[in-house]
């Protein structure tokens, strides 16, 4: 999918480096979700990237399908999470014939989808692809996570790679932007790429309106601090 494979060569240093974020709000994913879900549930990861949290659900015994834009992501998906099935397909308009029992969003990634628009075809595709009292789960990044920790750089610099990092944002534009340049040694050569990354935000209220149009019920929203963690993401958890 061309509109993701700006995401490929960020996927082995993303499964490094960031693959370790679903482990550590399992119990968030426990408490919220897991605890209603029938035994041996059929579950939907949505971009699910490269894969562990897909394999947190397999090991907790629940039938597990994946789906992401990035092909390099889904190859390492798949040696993270073997007996998961996963497929390259767009949140806005993927196509399965099935439905599941949940379907779960992690790590900010609906903050991916720039328009109010596309938000909402992604919640028109997850209510058709639910059973009917099927669970919702998803967080994103709300407004304070970009002015408060959106504006920096960072670098990882080991023998075999290195990684910079530089974040910034636009509040005029709710556009966050995050410019990565990775060098990467092959066959003693060093190899660069250079990509960037894109997230917007949206109001509480707008995400709940959405929900609702699309006819989602029980919506609950969970501010992070409920859980101990960093303020500025929103746990969302709704039913069809």
């Amino acid at each position: 999918m061309e509109k993701y494979a700006a995401y490929d060569p960020f996927a082995w240093i993303y499964n490094k480096y960031w693959g370790r974020m679903p482990k550590g709000i399992e119990p968030i994913i426990d408490k919220l979700f897991f605890t209603s879900l029938p035994q041996k549930a059929s579950v939907l990861d949505l971009c699910c990237g490269t894969g562990q949290l897909a394999q947190i659900l397999n090991e907790r015994g629940y039938e597990v399908t994946g789906i992401d834009g990035s092909r390099e992501m889904l190859k390492l998906a798949q040696e993270n999470s073997p007996s998961s099935t996963f497929l390259e397909d767009d949140a806005r308009s993927f196509n399965v014939d099935k439905q599941f029992d949940g379907i779960i969003s992690t790590y900010d990634s609906l903050n991916h989808i720039m328009s109010l628009e596309e938000l909402q075809a992604v919640f028109r595709n997850v209510n058709e692809f639910l059973v009917e009292d099927g669970l919702f789960l998803f967080d994103m990044n709300m407004e304070s996570t970009y002015k408060g920790h959106w504006n920096g750089s960072f670098n990882i610099v080991e023998d075999d790679h290195v990684c910079a990092v530089r974040s910034t944002s636009k509040h005029e534009d709710r556009l966050a932007q995050m410019d990565i340049t990775m060098f990467m040694l092959e066959d003693q050569q060093w190899k660069r790429s250079d990509l960037t990354l894109e997230q917007t935000w949206y109001q509480k209220e707008e995400v709940i309106h959405l929900l609702i149009e699309e006819g989602f019920r029980e919506i609950n929203a969970y501010p992070s601090e409920d859980f101990r963690m960093q303020k500025g993401r929103m746990f969302f958890l709704c039913e069809k």
